[in-house]
Parts: C-alpha cells; structure tokens; sequence
C-alpha cells in the first residue's frame, strides 16, 4: 500500500534574469524548448497552482488543484478549487501521484517549505512582466542535484538566451499540517 504521505511534494518554476515569472496569466517569453521540458516533467502529475497561473492554462490534466479564495469558481471535470495551498498539496498527494507545484508566486510563497525538489530555469535575459518569483525563497542555498545549460531561441525576439537547468534538493522540508476539516472526494 502506498503511503501518499510520503510523496514527495515538488516546485517548477523559469524565471528571468530580472527575476519575472509571469506576464498576465502567461509567460512573459516563448522558449518552445523550455516549456516542452517544464511539460515532461509535469506529465501525468497532479498539480497545484494559483488562480492567476490556472488562467492562462489552456490544455491542463486531470488533478489539477486551483488555490482560490473563490468559492464558486468554475472549473473544468477533474480540476478542483481549494481554500489553501496545504489543502491543495494534500488532495494533490492523495490522488497517488507525483505532486508539482506550478505558480504563480503567492503559491510559490507558500508552498515552498513542503518541497523536496525545487527544479528552477533561470533564463539569461530580462523580460518584461508583472509577477516577479519571490526572492525570499532561498533554493540556491540547497544542495544542488543537477544542472544542464543550452542556448535556445526565444521566439518573440529571435534572440538566443542561455538556459540553466538546474534542480534542488531542500535538506529539511517541513511535513504538512493535517486538514482540520474533511476535504471531500476528490
């Protein structure tokens, strides 16, 4: 029996050389490169992410948990809106998959603590935005697993950007507090 407790709860994230992770509900560059690997990893996932963030998805799985302060929020078949972003990581780890954390920056904010793996894309150039990655999340101080570098096209520019593909380990991620009332069925 798998103890969904135990699935490790995850971050992805690019972030531009001026710190900027969104532009509207978008991101502010068109890196096809860079978004096809932010889409392996998260393949056959369940997701946590922001309203903002859930707005400019187009094309999202099933076990997608919308952290919302919207009771009545419209969604999809098998997206679900939750009050917290614990509320959200719980019902996440409890569909028995592996759980990522997909932004915007308030999720990031107050999910990071719980993350185990932090995998981050900074890109060598500044783009323009109105969502800047909080930089009071301190993943470059952890152990770092990996690292891959490639210059690849930004569409909009047609200028080439360095990409670092780097991933982070949190030594000491805290539990999640358990939910104090019943989630339903997810």
């Amino acid at each position: 029996m798998t103890n969904f407790d135990q699935t490790p709860i995850q971050a992805i994230v690019a972030i531009s050389a001026n710190g900027m992770i969104g532009r509207g509900s978008v991101l502010p560059w068109e890196i096809p490169e860079e978004f096809a690997y932010f889409r392996k990893m998260v393949d056959g996932a369940a997701l946590v992410v922001g309203r903002a963030t859930y707005d400019g998805i187009a094309v999202a799985p099933e076990d997608l948990f919308v952290v919302s302060r919207q009771a009545d929020l419209a969604l999809q078949p098998g997206w679900f809106g939750v009050a917290s972003v614990e509320e959200g990581l719980q019902r996440a780890r409890a569909t028995g998959k592996p759980v990522f954390v997909i932004g915007g920056a308030a999720v990031y904010r107050a999910s990071w603590r719980y993350c185990e793996r932090f995998y981050v894309t900074l890109i060598d150039a500044a783009f323009e935005g109105d969502t800047l990655f909080p930089d009071d999340i301190p993943y470059a101080t952890w152990p770092l697993l990996s690292e891959r570098v490639e210059y690849l096209t930004e569409r909009g520019s047609g200028r080439q950007v360095k990409c670092r593909f780097l991933a982070f380990r949190q030594p000491e991620p805290l539990p999640l507090p358990p939910l104090v009332a019943s989630c339903g069925a997810a």
